[in-house]
């Protein structure tokens, strides 16, 4: 009786928060673009508060750029051959598969990696963000002297959610 009298005047436990598409982690469950994806890895930077997920669709394998700048910004991107020297050799135009993409943006920062990623390990990275005229992107990553070469395009907010979360 005591117990009922106390839980009138107790305060209900809050709401869990759910998790944003920048908190998930490998093991989580995502929707891009009508597609369900497993997330296996996580890169995080956190000087940009931009994190790549690596999303897992059966034997398919793709990245989601996610960035919170004014708005959050999603882009999704597929692994693609290349190969390129050096760094410091990066070209600000580059002509690919009849596209031309013009680099919009080249940054550095140290990242940090949990699961499964193109990456094995934290450090620091260098990435160059290209776009064509018809909306392709480009993106290159290069950290521990190997390059990643991505291409992709922007997914808007409303074709990506949390499905499962833990």
């Amino acid at each position: 009786m005591w117990k009922r009298i106390s839980n009138l005047f107790s305060k209900p436990e809050p709401p869990k928060v759910e998790k944003s598409m920048l908190q998930l982690a490998p093991g989580d469950i995502c929707e891009v673009s009508l597609v369900t994806y497993e997330v296996t890895g996580r890169v995080h930077n956190r000087g940009r508060n931009a994190v790549v997920l690596t999303l897992q669709d059966g034997s398919t394998i793709a990245y989601l750029h996610i960035e919170e700048r004014e708005t959050v910004q999603y882009a999704l991107y597929s692994p693609i051959d290349g190969r390129l020297d050096s760094p410091d050799e990066v070209p600000s135009i580059i002509d690919l598969d009849d596209h031309v993409f013009h680099l919009e943006e080249e940054y550095g920062g140290h990242v940090s990696i949990t699961g499964r990623t193109a990456f094995t390990q934290s450090g620091e990275q260098h990435v160059w963000q290209y776009q064509s005229d018809d909306y392709k992107l480009l993106r290159i990553e290069w950290q521990n002297g190997r390059f990643m070469l991505y291409e992709g395009e922007k997914v808007i907010p409303g074709d990506v959610r949390v499905i499962r979360a833990t």
